[in-house]
C-alpha cells in the first residue's frame, strides 16, 4: 500500500485519540469525514493488492464513519472504537515501516 496512506493513517490515529477529550462538534464531523476518505482509499489500495478481507474491513469502516447518515452508538462506544482503530492504525504504520527497511 502507498506509504502516504500509512502516514496519513498515523495522523488519523492521533485525531481519533483527541476525540476522547471534549471538543467542538465540528471537530468530530471533520474527523469522521477524513476517516471516511482515508478508509475508502485504504480499501481501494487493499483491493488492488488483492487483500480482500482487509478491503471489506476498510469499506465497513468507511461506512461506519461516513458523516452523512450518522450511526448513533453513544459516546462510550465511539470512544472504544476510536481507541481500537488508533491502535490498529499505529500497528499498520509500524508493520509497513518494518517491511520497508
Amino acid at each position: 500500500m502507498n506509504n502516504v496512506l500509512y502516514t496519513v493513517g498515523l495522523g488519523l490515529a492521533v485525531a481519533l485519540i483527541v476525540c476522547l477529550f471534549p471538543m467542538p462538534y465540528g471537530y468530530y464531523t471533520l474527523v469522521r469525514f477524513v476517516a471516511m476518505i482515508l478508509f475508502g482509499c485504504m480499501a481501494y489500495s487493499f483491493y488492488k493488492e488483492e487483500k480482500i478481507p482487509l478491503c471489506i474491513l476498510f469499506v465497513a469502516l468507511a461506512l461506519l464513519f461516513q458523516p452523512f447518515m450518522k450511526v448513533t452508538l453513544g459516546r462510550t462506544m465511539w470512544n472504544v472504537i476510536d481507541v481500537i482503530l488508533a491502535v490498529a492504525l499505529v500497528i499498520l504504520w509500524y508493520s509497513n515501516n518494518k517491511q520497508i527497511k
